[in-house]
């Protein structure tokens, strides 16, 4: 199998819609009364947290990368 690169954006983005799916299932399954607006901001903060995780991980590799050319 051949490597890539750890995306933390796309794990963050993963966990997020994960968790709203599982709170609309148990909705679906009657263990729980969601309000439809309770998913807006658990999946737009995903999101969010997503982009920075990704925006953070990204700068880490440039300075790694320049640091490493450097030599």
């Amino acid at each position: 199998m051949l490597r890539h690169e750890f995306q933390p954006g796309r794990l963050v983005t993963g966990l997020f819609l994960t968790a709203a799916g599982g709170i609309y299932a148990a909705d679906a399954a009657g263990l729980w009364d969601v309000p439809w607006f309770l998913i807006v901001p658990l999946v737009v903060g995903g999101l969010c947290l997503a982009g920075v995780s990704a925006a953070a991980a990204r700068g880490v590799r440039r300075r790694r990368a320049a640091r490493d050319g450097q030599r």
